[in-house]
């Protein structure tokens, strides 16, 4: 089969973090910072060597900034549950997948915060002034994606970072789909929260994922335990990442994160996004000379929306299936993408390209699709 959803989560993984979790499984097995022996000792060693990759990676000051998540979501949700308070506002724009409108609209269902959608234009200024417009005296927080998940487009962060600083606010990012494919640097951009997924552009294992943060400090754990650091306080440490990561960490997963973050730095991050962009232009232009194929407007991430006129996106995706090719059709968590882009009805079906694609299977993908066109429209 073909490998089309690298959107959901990369496949397949660069064999250098196959041959990381192996050792994770084989060398590095005990317990990491929860005792003195020198297995556990070593185990922790190569976790903070993750950690600091990931300082690294992603433009912070120092490890205790990289907080280890299973998903983009939880870390979102780190940010959202920890941060806001009774009679805050937020502002999200109106391509958020559900991992930050879902967090949002619970609080703000509970009584607790209000928030506001900022609507998003082709253009950085009047995307910028919409967030502004939407700014209250109460609002907290800035909360928006990098890129969309569903049609590509990606927002100017680093403009709203400097609204953000500007009106004395704090900046999350979702970075779920663009983290591995475009520079971020929260010193540099002004980010105060990053959340990505480990298992998306990073090429690492799923159930991995990033919470950069340079205001830790301003975050309410939202569950306490264990860290291996100042056990006899029955209070949570206030020291990072402590204060966030109760319970034993995901060693195999942040190991094999770790492979995946040296892969995407010995390749560079923009010949990956040149690559992969070129990949997705192909299919572009392919898909277009196809009648019956309807197309959404490419944005400047590696990911391709469409549907066959008459078809749902799901039936579409199905049937590309017993082509032999993988696609996701349908709403791919993110209905505010849909009803911004009047597909909440029918969804897209969404090809996602990611290092290992080739032009080759762009072509090939082209002529299925006119084969399931010809076929069923």
């Amino acid at each position: 089969m073909i490998y089309f959803d690298n959107a959901a989560t990369t496949f397949p993984k660069p064999p250098q973090v196959r041959e990381a979790v192996n050792q994770a499984f084989t060398l590095y097995g005990a317990n990491p910072g929860r005792s003195g022996h020198d297995l556990s000792v070593q185990t922790a060693a190569q976790v903070y060597a993750v950690r600091e990759a990931a300082a690294e990676f992603f433009g912070v000051s120092g490890p205790e900034q990289v907080v280890f998540t299973q998903n983009c979501t939880h870390g979102l949700n780190l940010v959202v549950h920890g941060l806001l308070q009774q009679g805050d506002h937020v502002v999200i724009s109106d391509l958020e997948h559900n991992s930050v409108l879902r967090p949002v609209h619970t609080l703000a269902q509970q009584g607790i915060i209000t928030y506001s959608v900022a609507e998003t234009f082709p253009g950085e200024e009047e995307t910028v002034e919409s967030f502004r417009r939407c700014i209250h005296p109460n609002t907290r927080l800035i909360l928006c994606t990098h890129g969309s998940n569903v049609f590509g487009w990606k927002l100017p962060i680093e403009a709203l970072a400097r609204l953000a600083r500007a009106e004395g606010i704090l900046m999350a990012v979702d970075a779920a789909q663009t983290a591995g494919v475009a520079r971020l640097d929260l010193e540099e951009q002004g980010i105060d929260f990053l959340s990505t997924a480990g298992h998306k552009g990073l090429y690492g294992p799923s159930g991995t994922g990033l919470l950069v943060t340079r205001r830790g400090d301003l975050l309410q754990p939202l569950f306490q335990g264990g860290t291996g650091s100042l056990s006899a306080d029955y209070n949570q440490p206030e020291l990072m990442p402590d204060r966030l990561e109760s319970g034993t960490v995901n060693t195999m997963g942040i190991l094999g994160l770790g492979a995946g973050l040296r892969f995407v730095r010995e390749k560079g991050v923009s010949l990956i996004a040149q690559e992969e962009l070129a990949v997705a232009r192909r299919l572009q232009e392919g898909l277009a000379q196809i009648p019956q194929v309807q197309l959404y407007s490419p944005g400047r991430l590696p990911v391709v929306s469409f549907n066959l006129r008459g078809l749902h996106s799901e039936e579409t995706a199905q049937l590309l299936n017993q082509e032999g090719f993988a696609l996701r059709g349908g709403l791919h968590c993110a209905p505010l993408a849909h009803r911004k882009m009047g597909t909440l009805e029918t969804g897209t079906v969404r090809a996602s390209i990611g290092a290992f694609n080739t032009l080759e299977e762009a072509d090939l993908l082209v002529e299925a699709v006119a084969k399931v066109a010809a076929r069923a429209c």
